[in-house]
């Protein structure tokens, strides 16, 4: 089955019978175990203990108190979809050399998808939906670009460097202009000896940091542009006392696309009682707030919570042929029952001191050859 991508594509769902579930979260328990003592320190996604708010702490860290004026923003085109099934299985032999663990990879790697009745057996990528998907993009990725990257930052770096990567999502922080260039240039050539290209069109380098603004404002240019990462625009701003101040925001496209669902599932709920409706709507409010409320996004919590309201208020109006549903009658129900913007999560250096005491992401910093998380060690690279 195929369901749709933000950009409009397809992608392709490869859904395992219960059985292949099982054993398939069993290897997956193996291979965390086998590899966490492994993966860096810079890696989040999919992780035991690791979650998206780790890796945005870990990037804003890395932003506000390192000297970084550069931000690459790297997008691996279809990675999913692209894995070398080759480089993959070696990349497994590096830890595992049981052969009946890598024949059961290998079959659930070419166990393809099924179109109106016709199985299409996989070639290159991992079946996504796979329970064991995840951890085999880890790895992949792992010796692909992390200990690649890692090497690169201490060996060839002068200035500072930070680097997070949340799955295939790649985000690195640069101090010089050339050394971003070049990182980028052997990045390329990286990807392509393994059968990944990076995205023509999403992948950029933009300037971005403390300095940026003063910088750009110096040559007559206008504002440092903005990036992405997961589900947040990152923006470079001021706080009120005049200092930098990274804020983040949810992006748009991220926020329409939430409220999507929700109004077509007040259609089908439109007869039901307003109290049923506003406790579900309670949940939505509270479930987008659990990841959205970060600090410098208030206005976006008091924006969703305001089309929330307008969508509910649509669909009591069409209940009745009389229109007595007025904005003051459903700032009543909002107040009622849709939770108040309030920021929940801490300042990211609060967390990331906490749970992470060691610092990273950083390049020539006491301890930096020690990840947080995850022990750096120097496996050899495929060549």
């Amino acid at each position: 089955m195929y369901i749709p991508k933000p950009d409009g594509r397809q992608r392709p769902l490869g859904i395992a019978a219960l059985e292949d579930k099982i054993v398939q979260r069993a290897v997956v328990e193996v291979l965390n175990a086998i590899w966490e003592a492994d993966f860096l320190g810079f890696s989040y996604g999919f992780r035991p203990g690791r979650g998206q708010h780790d890796a945005l702490d870990a990037l804003a860290v890395g932003i506000t108190k390192r000297s970084v004026n550069f931000i690459l923003d790297a997008d691996i085109a279809g990675f999913f979809d692209t894995v070398n099934h080759d480089w993959l299985i070696k990349f497994v032999e590096h830890r595992i050399a049981d052969r009946r663990i890598l024949r059961l990879i290998r079959k659930w790697l070419r166990a393809g998808v099924m179109e109106d009745g016709v199985v299409r057996p996989g070639t290159v990528g991992t079946p996504q939906g796979a329970v064991v998907s995840p951890v085999l993009a880890n790895i992949y990725l792992h010796y692909v670009f992390d200990l690649w990257a890692h090497h690169w930052r201490k060996r060839q770096a002068r200035g500072a460097v930070i680097l997070v990567r949340y799955a295939d999502d790649i985000i690195a922080g640069f101090e010089h202009r050339a050394e971003a260039e070049r990182f980028l240039a052997e990045l390329r050539e990286r990807m392509r000896g393994f059968g990944l290209t990076l995205h023509p069109e999403k992948t950029r380098l933009i300037e971005f940091g403390r300095q940026a603004a003063a910088n750009r404002n110096s040559r007559g240019l206008g504002k440092p542009e903005t990036f992405d990462f997961l589900g947040f625009t990152h923006i470079c701003g001021r706080s009120r006392r005049g200092a930098f101040q990274l804020r983040r925001k949810t992006r748009v496209d991220r926020m329409r696309a939430t409220l999507r669902p929700v109004k077509e599932a007040l259609r089908r709920r439109m007869h039901e009682p307003i109290d049923a409706q506003g406790r579900w709507l309670e949940q939505v409010v509270r479930g987008f707030n659990a990841y959205h409320a970060i600090p410098t996004n208030f206005a976006a919590l008091a924006a969703f919570r305001f089309h929330i309201t307008g969508l509910w208020r649509d669909v009591l109006r069409r209940r009745g042929q009389k229109d007595r549903m007025s904005w003051r009658r459903m700032t009543v129900l909002q107040d009622r029952w849709l939770p108040k913007p309030r920021i929940i999560h801490p300042w990211p250096s609060q967390r990331f001191a906490v749970r992470h005491p060691r610092w990273e992401p950083g390049a020539g910093m006491p301890h930096a050859g020690i990840c947080a998380g995850g022990a750096c060690q120097h496996a050899s690279l495929p060549r």
